[in-house]
């Protein structure tokens, strides 16, 4: 029963995008709680095939502050390719986010391509006003992100890492490597 609860939610989650018109979503969408979505301005949301969608905290095995958060603005993009999986994360786009196949994302991350505001040291009244520049995110496939991870925009995650539970990632990391900590460091590579 309880699987059925999850495949019926995915479907009118895919109904829901396809009626407003902004997304497309593969076979085999499994959703337990439904997330939170903004979409405005021409964002979009594109999820591969068999990805699942965690806002449910009972059952999970780490402590899951708020439900998935989706917000795609501005012609922002969040792509989620097949098979991954996904836990109480907000991603916020107003360029693109973009997650490989067959990747591990823990409760509490966030992914966002974009502060929304600008810094402007000249002007600080103007941070209320002017947006920065987004810069596209990355995250290749097979990626393993653990819990309560920040990542920032222009950050660009290699195929086969695994960011440590905590980490506040502000630089690249290559393939197959592992990184930790705020400040971020790379402990270990191919």
């Amino acid at each position: 029963m309880r699987d059925l609860a999850i495949k019926i939610r995915g479907y009118f989650f895919k109904i829901y995008l396809h009626i407003l018109g902004v997304g497309k979503i593969g076979h085999s969408l499994r959703i337990r709680k439904s997330p939170i979505i903004t979409i405005r301005r021409g964002g979009r949301i594109i999820l591969g095939n068999n990805v699942l969608l965690n806002s449910k905290n009972r059952g999970y095995h780490v402590s899951m502050y708020s439900p998935m958060k989706f917000v795609a603005l501005d012609n922002g993009i969040i792509e989620i390719g097949d098979n991954s999986r996904i836990h109480g994360t907000s991603i916020h786009s107003r360029k693109s986010v973009l997650i490989g196949k067959n990747c591990l994302i823990a409760a509490n991350t966030l992914i966002m391509d974009s502060n929304s505001h600008e810094l402007s040291f000249d002007n600080p009244e103007d941070r209320l006003i002017k947006k920065d520049l987004p810069r596209e995110v990355v995250i290749g496939d097979n990626v393993w992100i653990g819990a309560n991870v920040i990542i920032l925009p222009g950050v660009h995650i290699g195929e086969g890492s695994v960011v440590g539970a905590g980490s506040v990632v502000t630089k690249d990391i290559p393939r197959k490597s592992m990184g930790v900590g705020n400040p971020f460091k790379v402990i270990k590579g191919v």
